[in-house]
């Protein structure tokens, strides 16, 4: 029988094998499998960045205080017993202002409780004991770092003007030192032989540290 003149490999069609049908298969679920691992990563980082926002806004309770520490949290500044001696009520300082940082606050004079200064909630406080504006003493002056406290004092700079009024006069002062401690280093509070300014406020994560703005007279 004389033939059609086709190749046999011309009359059958090729089939796929199996080999490349699984290799297809493997490329597609690979495809799929990747898709799927970048979502998942997505979320996974979605989340990770919400619970650094939540670790930030929100303060984790300690789980176990001691007494020392829980008045430190409520009186955060231990005293030298050297500034338990009482001061003119002339002379103690009623407000506070340092334009650079929009800083304009009321004082109030801040009563020693168990070793402790009191802490106001509304307005600076003036630590009874402490030196007095004009004298050769150190005056110190601190508030909650807040919105309306002293949440602007991480702004102030060495040169920086700070004014302090008292019942019937005002005192100029200039920042010349500005400094982080831990809340036991109450050095910084001690009395002085010249005249000094010191304003204290909590900073550092958690409030673990005190921030120390100080500053001299000037004419």
């Amino acid at each position: 029988m004389q033939g059609s003149g086709l190749s046999t490999s011309e009359k059958m069609p090729k089939k796929k094998t199996k080999v490349s049908s699984s290799k297809k298969f493997l490329t597609n679920f690979k495809k799929k499998l990747k898709k799927h691992q970048e979502i998942i990563n997505k979320i996974v980082g979605l989340f990770l960045v919400i619970m650094a926002l939540a670790l930030l806004t929100f303060r984790l309770p300690s789980l176990k205080l001691t007494p020392s520490q829980t008045n430190l949290e409520k009186n955060p500044i231990v005293i030298n017993s050297k500034l338990l001696e009482s001061k003119s009520g002339d002379r103690i300082p009623v407000k506070v202002l340092i334009p650079n940082s929009d800083i304009d606050l009321p004082v109030t004079p801040s009563k020693i409780v168990n070793g402790y200064w009191e802490l106001s909630e509304t307005t600076a406080s003036y630590g009874l004991g402490s030196g007095t504006p004009g004298t050769a003493s150190n005056t110190v002056v601190f508030a909650h770092a807040r919105e309306e406290l002293f949440y602007n004092l991480k702004n102030v700079k060495v040169g920086d003007i700070v004014y302090v009024f008292t019942k019937d006069k005002w005192y100029r002062y200039k920042v010349n030192k500005i400094t982080q401690v831990y809340p036991n280093q109450v050095e910084v509070i001690q009395p002085t032989k010249k005249e000094t300014l010191t304003l204290y406020t909590c900073t550092g994560y958690n409030d673990e540290k005190r921030l120390i703005v100080t500053a001299v007279p000037v004419n």
